[in-house]
């Protein structure tokens, strides 16, 4: 079956605003490393904020700086803690932006939970919003998240102004926490 161009062009357009706004639902403030006032202000695409890597998407991903880091600030790994988790995120080498804002080396947080190797989100795609991919668009660098008992995997992975992660990929080290 043929889908007119228009309709696949207003699907895609639905599709970007549905991924957006859910990034938009958590009532939480931004809590960010660096102040607004502080942060650059910029719109335009600059050469340099895009990475010569179109990969099999034919997306273009945003670069990342060199030795751009993000970390999982608390809790620690093995850490045996009770729900609701408090969640601090950390990036050093980049700024932290709301989704939507196209800004060079800034990107707003994603927290992987309990994902293994093989069911990892692509890194040329925008990454989906499930119970494992947790968007944070808001640019929070804090979360409290509701874990059952149980022992779980953490880890952080930026997203650029479209949710899709930079080249290189800006990922924390995974963490295991044990919920009494």
């Amino acid at each position: 079956m043929r889908i007119p161009f228009q309709h696949s062009v207003l699907v895609a357009m639905i599709a970007g605003a549905t991924l957006l706004q859910g990034c938009s639902d958590n009532s939480e403030e931004p809590k960010t490393d660096t102040p607004a006032a502080e942060a650059p202000a910029t719109d335009a695409k600059t050469d340099a904020a895009m990475a010569e890597d179109t990969s099999n998407s034919g997306m273009t991903r945003s670069s990342a700086p060199e030795g751009a880091t993000a970390t999982i600030l608390s809790p620690a790994d093995g850490a045996t803690v009770t729900s609701p988790v408090t969640v601090k995120f950390g990036l050093e080498g980049m700024d932290v932006v709301p989704a939507g804002t196209e800004q060079e080396h800034a990107g707003h947080h994603h927290l992987l939970i309990d994902l293994d190797k093989d069911s990892m989100p692509a890194m040329d795609f925008p990454l989906p919003a499930n119970d494992n991919v947790v968007h944070f668009g808001k640019g929070q660098t804090e979360t409290e998240l509701e874990l059952e008992p149980g022992t779980h995997t953490l880890q952080l992975l930026l997203g650029d102004h479209m949710h899709v992660p930079h080249e290189p990929p800006v990922m924390s080290e995974k963490i295991t926490i044990t919920v009494e």
